[in-house]
């Protein structure tokens, strides 16, 4: 007895044959774009050339990665969209990171100048777990410490420790002149903004005095205190950097308002105030925004400098320090620290956009 299998049966009269599927050209691109980064990579390694063009092979590989990238966005749901977003803004540093360690572990890069990410994270966890009884320091003030400290010497001992740490002496010094600079900045700036003849007349003033490196005010300011060496100086050359960019991009954020929202606030018999609270700062926030996270960007590079030259603490001093006694994989640490301590401010900064702001959303 046989068994008639699918094939050999007669078709149904009338049934229609079993679609194929088709690729779309986006797959198909994909696929195709997937097959030459591999291919190349293969044909470089069985001629024994993989070494030699490794990075030329790593670039043309970004550049295939890429255009894989742009074909997957548009096959993504609109539903799916902010993740696949999310996964190209952590994705490609963590592939860097990766590439990064790969490279100096097979040599591609020299290790004792960029050492692998690996060596970078042991010296990192190694900062914030070590004391230095020296310079009584600390990366973060041993915050493992705050129960016993409380227990034994209340709130005075919680503050002396945490006064030990690098990563806060940095924040207040950046906390500090960035709301001292960025408040009176937006203020003259609105006057700037409304008042022709008060911007003709500061103008020239502020615009000679934006070009200036801000380090180099930095000797003067402290001439212009008691202690030269305190926090004072240090807090002041970052508020004026603030001051600058903040008043330069307020005016231009008011400047910029379309006059039909003026005009409509008039004809509703809108007073000064009115006008000022209703109109003019909302029309020019997302400028002034804008500017702040500039003035924050600008207030860390100033601060870091800063404590290059001058100071016993702060996350710029241990960069620096760590550079000066050739330990690279501190001072790369330091350098991440710098980085988290940036990415932190900013999204704080993007929320109190959003709490300000919520008609944007």
């Amino acid at each position: 007895m046989t068994v008639a299998t699918a094939r050999d049966l007669p078709q149904a009269e009338g049934a229609k044959p079993a679609p194929t599927v088709a690729l779309s050209p986006d797959r198909r691109a994909i696929l195709l774009l997937a097959g030459a980064g591999l291919a190349l990579h293969a044909v470089l390694a069985l001629t024994g050339l993989w070494r030699a063009f490794a990075w030329p092979a790593i670039g043309a590989s970004f550049v295939l990665l890429v255009l894989i990238c742009e074909r997957i966005g548009r096959l993504v749901s609109v539903r799916r969209l902010p993740a696949y977003e999310r996964t190209l803004a952590f994705g490609f540093p963590a592939l860097v990171l990766i590439v990064w360690q790969f490279a100096g572990d097979y040599g591609l890069i020299n290790p004792t100048w960029f050492p692998q990410p690996t060596r970078i994270a042991a010296g990192l966890w190694d900062m914030i777990v070590r004391y230095d009884r020296f310079s009584e320091t600390s990366l973060i003030g041993r915050p493992w410490l705050i129960p016993e400290v409380f227990a034994a010497d209340g709130m005075a001992g919680v503050r002396k420790l945490l006064s030990e740490s690098h990563v806060l002496a940095t924040v207040g010094r950046v906390f500090a002149g960035f709301v001292l600079g960025a408040i009176p900045g937006i203020l003259l700036g609105v006057v700037m903004g409304m008042n022709q003849t008060v911007r003709l007349m500061l103008d020239t003033t502020l615009s000679a005095i934006y070009v200036l490196p801000k380090i180099a005010i930095f000797p003067i300011v402290m001439l212009m205190f008691s202690d030269p060496f305190g926090e004072g100086p240090k807090i002041v050359v970052v508020a004026l950097a603030v001051f600058i960019l903040m008043t330069i991009n307020t005016m231009a954020g008011v400047r910029g308002i379309d006059r039909v929202y003026l005009m409509a606030g008039r004809n509703y018999g809108a007073n000064g105030w009115q006008m000022m609270r209703h109109v003019i700062i909302p029309g020019a926030m997302p400028v002034i925004f804008a500017g702040l996270r500039i003035a924050l960007g600008t207030a860390m590079i100033v601060i870091i400098s800063v404590e290059f030259l001058r100071a016993k603490q702060g996350v710029g001093y241990i960069t620096f320090y760590y550079w000066e006694v050739l330990n690279p994989e501190k001072m790369y640490a330091g350098l991440v620290v710098v980085m988290m301590l940036g990415v932190t401010l900013t999204y704080g900064l993007q929320w109190l956009q959003r709490r300000l702001m919520p008609w944007q959303r």
